[in-house]
């Protein structure tokens, strides 16, 4: 069949028809009281109806038999899925046990699998069977987590729906293309209600549903098209599909080390902590959103890169994630009396005081990142490296980097320091490491392989790579902290800092990285008028020669932060004069050095 604009009916009938019965479902719910109440471990904040997978489903259903042509797979499909909308609708009428929904998701795996869809990531028939169960149930699971936060579920298995619906296109499959984008044109229509803030949630019947559908269509991408070699089989449904299993992933992890069960509820999902930062909901959904583009996007250039170079993408877009999700992981979204008794209970404990050190973290990312600079060098150099002579001297001399790099990180101190404190002493830590790292391969290679047919442009591009690569990547936390708001962005008091110097600077960084502090710093007021209008970490420096208060209501500021040592106690108390007549409270930073006697 081939795809014409006129196939496109079949989507804008589904919109329709999901911004249409969607208002219908939800006074339906209202009226049977399936309306989700607020919880401790749950998001929304006001009771809100539920069931909104029901008009989803009616809305793909209908569309799919009044335009999409009918094929086998699209009817097991289908039918598979409309099997788990019925286990979630039962769970969310009567909230089953884990244990039953898990016997439905299998039952309809079994169904998929029976008809012969599975994933071929192996020759082994029977594993590659258990593979496609784990498969289907860990996706149709990924997105009943997921479904967190208003709109984010729905949002991202539009977008998941769109790159399989082009990845289809690509590998000429217009049938399964076409059934893939009415089933986001069904989503997209239910997500005008879903958006913060939500009048409608999905329930399970939607998520399982939802999951199911995108899980066993992604099968039949993999099984049914034209890939060049095995990687696009197993890197474009996991890429398609990564926030979800990123998500799931990370969640899951946190709640074993911390001594939670994976599957109870709970405010510690990816979206919770990026809100917990500081960031609205609607812009953590967005950025979610983001991140599921680039890997959408990824997901088809998979297709048309030449094996080496997807490789090296994917271990680019999978540590930049993993970086996030270190610095994710450390963002308190429970309280602390809560989290020391977990951490006391959990059999895990010894691991979560180790992880914390991110020892371990590091050196397995410094592997990563040594394979991937001197293969980017190799790349850079000579292009196209698969089965080609700097291909196979790229391998021979990749364990020997490897080995002679990390001694020298290792020597030089390189994991000494703490990431969230790098300087440009720590940089130059890093440049005497990986100097004499590079220095030392070229010789191993030289008195080991005499050096016949390699380039030194190759190493001397792997030294440059690496440093940026070794400093980019314990720059991150820094980074991060820069792009995502404050933890005291939105709710803390509003604060001016008296003193633009050292003092201020000081105050203003332990203002950002103590949360109890509750302060929401505005700007810096300093008496120099050199420093007016400058800026410090983002925030500008206002002149202090002026009417104070009046300078403290125009920018709405609470309290007003002395910094500086140096100011004499005249100059004090003239500002706390002036700034007690309009009830705006001074307060003084001081640090002091006090000897400590046995009492």
């Amino acid at each position: 069949m081939p795809f014409s604009s006129l196939n496109l009916l079949s989507v804008a009938l589904a919109f329709v028809l999901a911004v249409a019965l969607t208002p219908v479902v939800r006074a339906l719910a209202r009226r049977l009281g399936m309306v989700a109440k607020p919880k401790t471990d749950r998001w929304h904040k006001q009771p809100t109806a539920m069931l909104g997978g029901v008009a989803i489903w009616a809305a793909v259903v209908v569309s799919y038999l009044a335009f999409i042509p009918k094929t086998p797979i699209g009817w097991r499909i289908v039918l598979a899925s409309t099997f788990l909308f019925f286990v979630g609708l039962v769970d969310d009428f009567i909230h089953t046990k884990p244990y039953q929904k898990l016997i439905g998701q299998i039952m309809g795996a079994a169904f998929i699998i029976y008809y012969g869809v599975s994933l071929p990531w192996t020759t082994s028939q029977p594993l590659n069977m258990a593979l496609t169960i784990f498969w289907l149930i860990g996706i149709t699971n990924a997105l009943n987590l997921l479904d967190n936060m208003d709109g984010l579920a729905a949002g991202i298995s539009v977008i998941a729906s769109c790159f399989l619906g082009l990845s289809f296109l690509s590998t000429g499959q217009p049938t399964e293309a076409l059934m893939v984008l009415t089933f986001a044109g069904a989503l997209l229509g239910f997500l005008i209600y879903n958006s913060t803030p939500a009048s409608i949630f999905m329930g399970d019947c939607g998520s399982l549903f939802i999951g199911f559908f995108l899980a066993s269509t992604a099968l039949v991408n993999v099984s049914g098209g034209r890939s060049r070699s095995f990687l696009p089989v197993l890197a474009v449904p996991i890429l398609v599909l990564f926030i979800p299993i990123f998500d799931t992933t990370f969640v899951t992890v946190l709640r074993k080390l911390s001594g939670r069960s994976a599957s109870q509820g709970g405010r510690d999902h990816t979206s919770h902590r990026l809100v917990a930062l500081g960031m609205s909901e609607r812009h953590a959904v967005w950025m979610l959103y983001g991140f599921a583009g680039l890997s959408g996007i990824l997901a088809l250039l998979v297709q048309r890169m030449k094996l080496d170079v997807s490789l090296a993408a994917i271990a680019g877009f999978t540590i930049l994630l993993t970086l996030l999700g270190v610095y994710l992981a450390g963002v308190k979204v429970y309280d602390q009396t809560e989290e020391m008794s977990l951490r006391d209970k959990s059999p895990y404990s010894f691991l979560i005081d180790f992880s914390y050190k991110r020892r371990i973290f590091e050196v397995l990312l410094d592997v990563v990142l040594i394979i991937l600079c001197y293969w980017s060098a190799y790349a850079i150099k000579f292009g196209a490296l698969s089965e080609s002579a700097a291909w196979k001297l790229f391998l021979r001399t990749l364990p020997v980097l490897v080995f002679v790099k990390m001694a020298t990180f290792l020597v030089m101190g390189v994991y000494r320091g703490l990431w969230r404190y790098t300087s440009i002493d720590d940089l130059i830590v890093f440049v005497k490491a990986v100097v004499l790292s590079s220095i030392g391969s070229v010789l191993v290679v030289l008195f080991a392989f005499r050096f016949e047919g390699f380039s030194r442009t190759v190493f001397l591009l792997d030294g440059l790579l690496m440093f940026m690569f070794l400093a980019g990547s314990r720059l991150a936390f820094r980074l991060f902290r820069q792009l995502l708001p404050a933890p005291n962005g939105r709710d803390g008091t509003r604060v001016l800092i008296y003193g633009a110097g050292d003092g201020g600077e000081l105050l203003l960084r332990e203002i950002l990285n103590n949360r109890d502090l509750k302060y929401s710093p505005v700007g810096f007021l300093d008496d120099d008028p050199a420093k007016s209008g400058k800026v410090i970490h983002g925030l500008k420096v206002l002149a202090a020669n002026g009417d104070l208060p009046a300078l403290c209501k125009q920018h709405e500021v609470n309290e007003l932060l002395i910094s500086s040592s140096k100011m004499s106690e005249e100059r004090v108390q003239e500002i706390v004069l002036r700034c007690n007549e309009e009830e705006i409270t001074v307060r003084r930073m001081r640090i002091t050095i006090e000897e400590l006697r046995p009492s």
